[in-house]
């Protein structure tokens, strides 16, 4: 279950950077200074940003974090 809802959040978090709804109004201002859009931006950037450490704390494939034992490191370079 936590795979599909962390796949369903990427998506939506996807759809919701095709920002249609503020490109031609500045109005409302946001804190009576900061333009609706602006503001926009900067709210996806932070979900943005938790959004990817849910996926590294919860989808970060495990295998890449094991320990090679000494000696067998790759020597094919």
């Amino acid at each position: 279950m936590r795979r599909g809802v962390l796949i369903l959040l990427v998506v939506l978090l996807y759809a919701l950077h095709q920002d249609v709804w503020f490109w031609r109004t500045p109005h409302p201002l946001v804190l009576g200074f900061i333009p609706i859009g602006l503001f926009y931006h900067a709210v996806y950037s932070v979900a943005a940003s938790l959004l990817l450490w849910l996926l590294v704390k919860y989808a970060w494939p495990a295998h890449l974090e094991r320990e090679v034992p000494s000696g067998q490191e790759d020597r094919t370079r």
